[in-house]
């Protein structure tokens, strides 16, 4: 081997270690942990807290976390839930709909101040709520569930792939994407979801005091504008955030303007800097958003 091949392959490593240590110093700060703190955001009077649902919901693990820590602070007078979300998951729904009705069930006060969306499960889990405040132009309700499968039999045909599927019961492997799915498939996962739809319903039906027919007449997964939404009795009133706190300020007995406490994230990395409003998940999360969407969703189909 000559000096020069030497050379080359010696500079080949180095670069390629290098390029090696970048990715790690990269991959150990997108990943880095951030830590939450409580912060007074306006006001010098009693305190209410601010949670706020944004996006798809997937897991419900964040929420439930803050729902239950304000709930537990006696110096918190009342809960904000600022809601603008498609939904999501339906397990991940309901877990934050108990939380919110387990607050207002022991005496804290819940105002959901909506977005300019807050459908399916984003209307799901604000019906427990004490007060529902919509803005005129916030889409709501999407009461309904949907299941999305993905067929690939078609494509991997088309270049000569098949899959052979062992299984032992005739329905175990109902959705397999590398098969067409049959007529009892679909009655099977339909009757899942007019289960799951029929949950949403009543829910609906005993958080807001409606009757049951009224409910299922419009509970076809059509979203409703703030106004439609009040006629219908599906949200309380009219109003901005500012109006929300002033609706909770009230049903806490709060007397002047509160002060609003809420998380914030803690040890930002460089790359968060970096990014500034950018969301390392929406770069990185395509994965869990393509192939981890939960099974059945209460949530609103958006176009890309």
């Amino acid at each position: 081997m000559s000096t020069s091949t030497k050379w080359f392959l010696i500079i080949i490593g180095i670069l390629g270690l290098s390029g090696l240590a970048i990715f790690s110093l990269l991959y150990i700060s997108l990943k880095s942990v951030s830590s939450y703190e409580e912060e007074v955001i306006t006001g010098h009077g009693d305190k209410i807290a601010v949670v706020e649902l944004k996006g798809v919901i997937l897991t419900s693990e964040d929420i439930v976390r803050q729902l239950k820590k304000f709930r537990e602070d006696r110096s918190i007078r009342g809960i904000l839930f600022r809601v603008d979300s498609p939904g999501g998951g339906v397990v991940a729904s309901q877990e934050i709909y108990q939380e919110v009705l387990n607050t207002k069930i022991q005496g804290k006060p819940v105002v959901v101040s909506m977005g300019s969306l807050a459908a399916s499960g984003g209307y799901y889990v604000s019906c427990p709520a004490n007060k529902i405040v919509a803005n005129s132009g916030t889409l709501t309700g999407s009461i309904g569930v949907i299941s999305q499968f993905m067929e690939y039999d078609s494509l991997l045909g088309k270049i000569g792939v098949s899959v052979n599927t062992i299984k032992s019961g005739k329905f175990k492997d109902a959705g397999n994407p590398f098969r067409k799915m049959t007529a009892d498939d679909k009655e099977y996962f339909q009757k899942l979801m007019n289960d799951v739809h029929k949950q949403f319903i009543n829910a609906v039906e005993i958080q807001r005091k409606l009757e049951h027919d009224s409910i299922v007449a419009y509970a076809d997964g059509r979203v409703f504008t703030g106004e439609q939404a009040l006629n219908m009795g599906l949200v309380d009133t009219i109003g901005t955030y500012e109006d929300a706190i002033k609706i909770l300020a009230k049903l806490a007995g709060i007397h002047g303007e509160p002060s609003i406490v809420k998380e914030r994230k803690r040890g930002l990395t460089f790359i968060d800097y970096l990014l500034g409003n950018t969301k390392v998940g929406e770069l990185f999360g395509l994965k869990e958003k393509l192939l981890e969407q939960p099974i059945l969703q209460y949530r609103m189909v958006q176009g890309f």
